[in-house]
């Protein structure tokens, strides 16, 4: 039976995620115990005490359905933006939330514009529905180009996607170049901010894309517990937005999506605020030994405002860190194949991966 022959078409052509083997797999496959994984953009100092205590507390009660409107966790995150709850949505990670913004909005014949190279699910969750995926290719520093992203936009854009910091070049938009874009989106495209890595940013003009949420209805925030608040394995993402809108989205979600373990390490984690500041902390200070090292090696580093940088490394590089116990990025898929993907990790990782490095040109470890 030919199967393909009756999938859709557009999923049929679809090139799915590929997710990095487990650390565990590679270590048996490679014969390297205790291998360093800086692949994956995950907070190297793990969940807030708290939240693993919550979810241990709250084991006894796995066999029930968890809240489906993820009340506790919807209340406390509504008072801590200063949005109304109705203004929330949850999913397992911010990507199914683009997935329920591409299940409400796209068609075949739609079209999504988004930067490129960018987080991989923008393409996947466009031909997902049959839509139109239009690529604008970044500019030389690796920023969005917000004025070829504008000029892309015609009367069959339905969603324009913007990643800051985005994955995975690391650059960030200010806020004047923010609020001139969505100032002059036109009012019938939702614009979808991704702010996946918001809580590293560090550039004096950090953009306010939550007081667009107000200014303009058609836009959506969309956050995450899964980097700074090292909850990755239990998918908590949400969005932000007009009570409309987030109504319109919860018609295409799946009831009981958020899981209950996950719920309620999310709102312990939002709690643990001297957690949240120092893996903040943790990431800035390895961000600035890691650019420093790297230059010293004559690699030359992406100015980035998340948890990792993007490095132009060469042919061979992936792969000699491999070997030694070290798991990058590589970038290949994203038409970089020149460039690795590093996650900023702690001091232990950051020194291993840096002594490979070295061992890779010959000049010992350190």
């Amino acid at each position: 039976m030919d199967l393909t022959r009756l999938a859709k078409a557009h999923i049929a052509a679809l090139t799915p995620y590929e997710p990095g083997k487990p650390i565990d797999e590679l270590e048996r496959e490679l014969g390297i115990p205790e291998a360093v994984k800086l692949a994956s953009n995950e907070n190297p100092l793990g969940p807030s005490p708290r939240a693993v205590a919550a979810m241990r507390d709250a084991l006894n009660g796995v066999h029930r359905y968890p809240d489906g409107k993820s009340y506790h966790l919807r209340s406390a995150l509504a008072s801590r933006l200063g949005v109304a709850p109705e203004q929330l949505v949850f999913g397992s990670g911010s990507d199914e939330i683009l997935e329920l913004l591409a299940k409400t909005f796209l068609g075949e014949g739609d079209e999504v514009v988004f930067p490129w190279p960018s987080f991989a699910m923008y393409p996947i969750v466009t031909q997902g529905m049959g839509a139109t995926p239009v690529a604008v290719p970044l500019d030389a520093a690796f920023e969005h180009d917000l004025e070829a992203m504008a000029k892309a936009v015609t009367p069959r854009t339905r969603l324009v996607m913007l990643c800051t910091p985005n994955n995975p070049t690391g650059a960030s938009i200010g806020a004047a170049a923010l609020d001139a874009f969505l100032d002059a989106l036109p009012d019938d495209v939702i614009a979808v901010v991704d702010e996946a890595y918001f809580e590293y940013v560090q550039r004096p003009d950090r953009a306010d894309a939550l007081a667009w949420v107000a200014r303009r209805p058609g836009t959506m925030v969309l956050r995450t517990f899964s980097k700074a608040y090292g909850l990755a394995g239990q998918r908590i993402g949400y969005g932000v937005a007009d009570a409309e809108l987030v109504g319109l989205v919860e018609r295409a979600r799946h009831p009981f999506n958020v899981n209950l373990l996950g719920e309620v390490a999310a709102l312990a984690a939002l709690d643990d605020t001297e957690h949240l500041e120092r893996s903040v902390r943790c990431n800035t200070e390895g961000m600035a030994w890691l650019r420093r090292e790297l230059g010293a090696l004559g690699m030359e580093v992406a100015p980035s405002d998340a948890n990792f940088v993007l490095v132009k490394s060469g042919e061979g590089v992936f792969q000699g860190l491999l070997e030694r116990g070290v798991i990058v990025r590589p970038m290949a898929g994203f038409g970089l194949p020149d460039y690795i993907r590093i996650t900023v990790g702690t001091e232990s990782e950051n020194r291993r991966l840096v002594d490979a490095l070295r061992e890779l040109r010959g000049d010992g470890g350190a």
